[in-house]
C-alpha cells in the first residue's frame, strides 16, 4: 500500500449518492484515483456530476446476478485497485418480500450476495471494506433460511441479518486471504436517503472510517478481520466470529452464484 497521502486506486460501490458518494469524493479530493459505481446510466450521470474528479464510473444493477458478473468484469478491466469499498446496499423497509429476476430475496441478494460475487470475481485488492450497520447486533445467522423462504417476512430483520452477514463475509475473507486487509465498518446513523432526515450524524462522519481504512498506514488501520465505528474497533455480533458460520455463509453464496471464493 502506498504511504498515506500518496495516490492509490479505489473502487466504491453504490457511490451515486449518500455515504458512498461522500467516501468517493473525499478520496478523490485527496488525490486518489477513484472509480465510482451506479445502478444504471441515469444514476451514473448523477455520480459523474457530483464527483467530477473521479477517474470513471461503472454501471451494474446488484439485484441481478448477470449484471453483477458484468460489473465484476468491468471493474477488473478498470483496475487494478488497491482498495475496494463495498458500500452499496438497500434498506429493509419493504412491507412484503421482494424477489429479483434471479428468484432471490432482494435484500439478501443486494446486500450480501452481490459483494460476495464481486469479491470472488475481481482481482484481490490489498484492502477490502464492507459496510454494515449497528443493526448487525440484532441479526440472526439463519444459515438454513438466508432468504426468508420459511420464516415470516420481516423487512427490518432481513436487513439486520444482511448486515450481520456483511460482517461475517469480511471476517471470512480475512481468514482466507492473509495478504488482504478485510474489515467491516458501521458508518453510524447518517442523514441520507436511507437514513432519513432525523438521523443524527453527517455524511462526513459516515465516510471517515472507510477513508481511514483505505488510506492510512497507522497500526490501528492496518489490521484485518475487525469491526469498526468512528475509527474505533468494536465487538461485533458473536456469530460473526464463528468459523462455522463464516464457512456456512461462503458455501451458501457459492451454491447460489456458482462461484466459489478463491483461496
Amino acid at each position: 500500500m502506498a504511504a498515506e497521502g500518496a495516490g492509490i486506486s479505489v473502487f466504491v460501490t453504490g457511490s451515486a449518492d449518500g455515504i458512498g458518494r461522500e467516501t468517493a469524493a473525499t478520496l478523490a479530493a485527496a488525490g486518489h484515483r477513484v472509480v465510482l459505481h451506479a445502478r444504471n446510466e441515469a444514476r451514473a450521470r448523477e455520480a459523474r456530476e457530483a464527483v467530477p474528479e473521479a477517474a470513471g464510473v461503472l454501471t451494474g444493477d446488484l439485484a441481478s446476478l448477470a449484471r453483477t458478473r458484468e460489473l465484476a468484469r468491468a471493474a477488473a478491466g478498470a483496475g487494478p485497485f488497491d482498495v475496494v469499498i463495498h458500500n452499496a446496499g438497500v434498506g429493509g423497509g419493504a412491507a412484503e418480500r421482494v424477489v429479483t429476476e434471479d428468484g432471490l430475496e432482494r435484500v439478501f441478494q443486494v446486500n450480501v450476495l452481490a459483494p460476495y460475487l464481486l469479491t470472488a470475481l475481481m482481482p484481490r485488492p490489498r484492502r477490502l471494506v464492507y459496510l454494515t450497520s449497528g443493526l448487525e447486533a440484532r441479526g440472526t445467522a439463519a444459515l438454513d433460511d438466508l432468504r426468508f423462504e420459511r420464516r415470516p417476512w420481516d423487512g427490518m430483520q432481513a436487513y439486520s441479518d444482511s448486515k450481520l452477514y456483511d460482517v461475517v463475509l469480511a471476517f471470512a475473507v480475512a481468514r482466507r486471504w492473509g495478504d488482504t486487509l478485510s474489515n467491516a465498518v458501521d458508518p453510524g446513523w447518517i442523514k441520507t436517503r436511507m437514513g432519513g432526515p432525523n438521523a443524527p450524524d453527517s455524511l462526513p462522519e459516515g465516510a471517515e472510517t472507510q477513508v481511514w481504512l483505505a488510506t492510512s498506514d497507522e497500526p490501528a488501520a492496518t489490521v484485518t478481520g475487525r469491526y469498526f465505528k468512528r475509527r474505533r474497533e468494536l465487538r461485533a455480533n458473536p456469530a460473526a466470529y464463528d468459523p462455522a458460520v463464516q464457512d456456512g455463509l461462503l458455501a451458501a453464496c457459492a451454491e447460489l452464484t456458482g462461484v466459489r471464493l478463491p483461496g
